[in-house]
């Protein structure tokens, strides 16, 4: 259940007619009183007899009675209270009790024999209830009214647990603005999917991921088609900026702008640039001669720069660990970023899910706690390389390299749900967990081929290779060789144990390294993780490129990589 307190209004008769209204696009069924200060107040919208002027007459009494001078300006309170969608539909009588009791815990009407204000709770729709109240008591004094939206949403919390509603997290002011009523219709209107706040905010991030000055942070946004206005200082340097998509208009025509501290709180230009590194802050450009490593990373591939991001990952896993909670939290800026650029380059098949992901993570990535920037480099410049590198393809090296990252980035998504719940974050923690959620239905498509061509590599192998794998994982990780053993991609794994071995490198070694670096609980398929990280431990190419030793000569049949194997054939094991 989600309280929302407007800013105070000057005319009651104005919000009663949008209450008792159609509304703006004929949404209002059945406008009717619920409540009232009084439980007397007329109805205009059940009695034929009682119009909205009676009503608003009886609610401005306190307020007319003060002398003319004395009256408060903006004297109209409003608070709308909505349940959640799979809520059931609430009785009048227990709406009227929710605006009763939401009244009091605000300071509008605390009862116990103290003076309140006017109110009058009205319900046009299943699913809310509008609260409107006049800022002057009966005595003519104020109402103790501050901070009400706060004591509204912990009333709301004991409300949900009473009536057995929908549970909401409890916020902490760092969310993104929501788009209002009017900017969904809007979209509804124009057949969008999303509102123009939201889709601004989607590419703004995009053009933050990686970013180094103002200068390419505002070429990005051009290039990406927005309509950019900035704010100068008298040298001309950028102190703020505001967006606009070109065909978002207003009712006279004019592009409707939004700061980016109205896109969410992170996106202001000061908090931009406190990503910057220290050489390119405040909107200076890189020389464009500084040598070969700024050359090298202009050309990176999109699979090296794959790589790059798992490392960059796996460095951040141990900060989310271990560091201090300023550090943590820049971590988590500069992992919203990759998650950013990792949708925009991926191909078509995973896109979807990265980029819901990258919009979960967002929510992640903000907390009270301030973000040092310090020492996330590794990740903003993993996120810089997948933007300079360009759209990756969905198979071969490309592909296999993104369902690395994927898998790597799926255990920060679940440490950074760990760190916010242990911070008492339940926003943030559940919205790591919806990202988690993301990630592993982005792995799945992005796994599937580069899973499969190993698969066949190991169901080749000669059985002697096969005994002497599976000798290795009960060596190495005695508690889960039974389960991998088990699990259709061991075959995989033997394929790629016995790769690392003709590479120089000890597969036992591997393998107590890679079950050693990170909790695997929480792994849908334990040999699917040991697959990635050995890849990487021991460098090999994330895909299948080389044919394992069969005891035979290769044929283009060993070649050719096929899907991946069903769970009943896959359990059929070497012991």
């Amino acid at each position: 259940m989600i309280p929302k307190i407007n800013a105070p209004g000057r005319r009651t008769i104005g919000l009663l007619a949008y209450l008792y209204g159609p509304g703006k696009h004929e949404e209002h069924t059945d406008p009717h009183l619920v409540a009232s200060f009084d439980g007397l107040s007329p109805d205009p919208g059940r009695d034929p007899a009682v119009t909205l002027k009676d009503l608003q007459l009886l609610l401005d009494q306190p307020v007319q009675a003060l002398p003319a001078h004395q009256r408060p300006r903006q004297h109209v309170w409003h608070c709308s209270v909505r349940a959640a969608p799979d809520d059931r539909t609430l009785t009048d009588d227990e709406w009227a009790s929710i605006a009763r009791r939401l009244t009091a815990a605000t300071g509008i009407d605390p009862g116990g024999g103290d003076a309140g204000c006017r109110w009058a709770a009205v319900r046009h729709a299943d699913d809310h209830i509008h609260i409107l109240a006049t800022l002057v008591r009966e005595d003519g004094g104020r109402p103790d009214d501050y901070r009400s939206g706060k004591r509204a949403q912990t009333e709301c919390r004991l409300i949900e647990r009473e009536l057995g509603l929908t549970r909401v997290n409890v916020g902490d002011g760092t969310a993104a603005r929501r788009p209002t009523s009017a900017e969904r219709h809007k979209a509804d209107r124009k057949k969008r999917e999303r509102t123009a706040r939201e889709e601004l905010r989607e590419t703004v991030r995009s053009a933050v991921a990686g970013a180094d000055s103002d200068t390419e942070f505002f070429d990005r946004l051009m290039r990406a088609g927005l309509l950019v206005r900035r704010r100068l200082a008298p040298s001309g340097d950028p102190l703020g900026y505001t967006v606009a998509l070109p065909g978002d208009r207003n009712k006279d025509g004019e592009p409707v702008f939004y700061s980016g501290s109205k896109l969410a709180p992170d996106l202001s230009l000061p908090r931009i640039r406190e990503r910057f590194t220290p050489a390119t802050e405040q909107g200076t450009r890189p020389d464009p001669d500084d040598g070969d490593q700024a050359r090298r990373r202009a050309v990176s591939s999109p699979a090296s720069a794959r790589r790059a991001t798992t490392e960059a990952a796996w460095s951040a896993l141990l900060v989310i660990d271990q560091g201090e909670d300023s550090s943590v939290a820049g971590q988590l800026a500069a992992a919203s970023e990759v998650l950013d650029a990792l949708a925009t380059t991926s191909a078509a098949h995973t896109r979807r899910e990265l980029r819901e992901a990258a919009s979960a993570f967002e929510r992640v990535a903000r907390s009270h706690i301030r973000a040092e920037h310090h020492h996330d480099r590794a990740l903003r410049q993993a996120a810089r390389d997948l933007v300079h590198s360009g759209p990756a393809l969905g198979r071969g090296e490309d592909g296999a390299s993104t369902a690395m990252a994927i898998d790597m980035l799926f255990f920060l998504a679940l440490a950074a749900a760990n760190w916010h719940a242990k911070h008492h974050h339940a926003q943030q923690a559940t919205a790591a967990r919806q990202t988690a959620a993301h990630l592993r239905a982005a792995y799945h498509n992005a796994a599937g081929p580069p899973l499969g061509a190993l698969y066949q590599q190991g169901r080749r192998l000669a059985r002697p290779l096969h005994v002497q794998q599976a000798a290795a994982v009960r060596e190495a990780a005695p508690h889960l060789a039974e389960r991998v053993l088990a699990e259709p991609g061991w075959y995989a794994l033997a394929a790629t144990l016995t790769e690392a071995r003709q590479s120089g490198h000890e597969p036992t070694t591997l393998l107590t390294e890679a079950t050693r670096r990170r909790e695997l609980d929480s792994a849908e398929s334990v040999s699917d993780v040991l697959i990635w990280r050995i890849r990487r431990l021991a460098d090999l190419p994330a895909s299948a490129t080389t044919a394992p030793a069969t005891g035979t000569a290769p044929t283009s049949t060993t070649r050719k990589a096929t899907k991946a194997p069903n769970q009943q054939e896959g359990r059929r094991r070497t012991r």
